[in-house]
C-alpha cells in the first residue's frame, strides 16, 4: 500500500481498503491521500466501520479530500468523530475542524473541553476553539485556565484567537499562573499587543 501511494497506483491502493488487516486499510487510506484520490465516501466508510487505527488515519487523511461533499458531508463526519470512543481519534478530528475552521463543531468542542475525561481531548478541543475563534467558545477557553497545566498552556495560546476584552483580561490572569510556560505564553501575547516603546500616545511609532 505504501509503495502504491508513492507510485500513484490508485486502483491498487483502493483494493487495500477491503483488506482484513486494519493496518493495511490504514496504509491504503494514506496511499490514496498521497495520490490525491481519497473521497468523502472513503472517509465515511473508515470512520463508521473501521478499527481504531483506521479511524485515526481517516481523521488525518481527511484534510487531503477535495471535490463533492468536502465542505459539507466531510465536515459533518469529522464533527461526529469528535465523540469517538478513542481519545486519539477525537484529537485527530479536533485538528481537522481547527484547520478548516468548522464553526458547526463549536458546541461539541465546548462540551469536550469542559467535560472529557481524557486530558489530551480537552487540550485539543481548547486549541481548536482558539483556532476557530467563534465567540461562543471564549468562556470555555477562559474556564480552561483552571484546568491542568497542559490545558492551561493551550488555553493561553488559544486566547489569541479572540478579539475580545475578556480575552485580554484572561491573559493578564494567565501571566500570574503558577506554571512558568503559561506565564511565558501570556507575557509574549500581551507584549505583542503593546505599542513600541518609542510610540506616541496614539500608538504610532516615530522611529526612523
Amino acid at each position: 500500500m505504501i509503495a502504491a501511494g508513492h507510485a500513484g497506483q490508485v486502483e491498487r491502493a483502493r483494493r487495500g481498503l477491503a483488506d482484513k488487516d486494519p493496518a493495511v486499510q490504514a496504509a491504503a487510506l494514506g496511499a490514496l491521500a498521497r495520490i490525491g484520490a481519497l473521497s468523502v465516501a472513503d472517509i465515511d466508510h473508515a470512520l463508521s466501520t473501521g478499527a481504531t487505527a483506521v479511524r485515526l488515519r481517516a481523521t488525518d487523511a481527511a484534510l487531503t479530500v477535495h471535490g463533492p461533499g468536502s465542505r459539507s458531508m466531510l465536515y459533518r463526519l469529522l464533527v461526529d468523530a469528535l465523540t469517538d470512543t478513542d481519545p486519539l481519534v477525537v484529537v485527530g478530528a479536533a485538528w481537522f475542524v481547527s484547520e478548516r475552521r468548522v464553526r458547526t463543531a463549536v458546541p461539541i468542542l465546548i462540551a469536550t473541553a469542559r467535560a472529557h475525561d481524557d486530558l489530551r481531548c480537552r487540550e485539543a478541543a481548547v486549541a481548536a476553539l482558539g483556532a476557530i475563534g467563534d465567540p461562543r467558545g471564549l468562556p470555555t477557553v477562559i474556564d480552561a485556565l483552571k484546568d491542568k497545566a497542559t490545558v492551561r498552556r493551550r488555553a493561553t495560546v488559544a486566547l489569541a484567537g479572540f478579539d475580545d476584552d475578556r480575552a485580554e483580561a484572561a491573559l493578564h490572569q494567565a501571566a500570574e499562573d503558577r506554571d512558568w510556560q503559561v506565564r511565558q505564553a501570556a507575557e509574549e501575547l500581551l507584549a505583542e499587543g503593546d505599542p513600541p516603546d518609542d510610540a506616541d500616545d496614539d500608538g504610532i511609532s516615530r522611529r526612523r
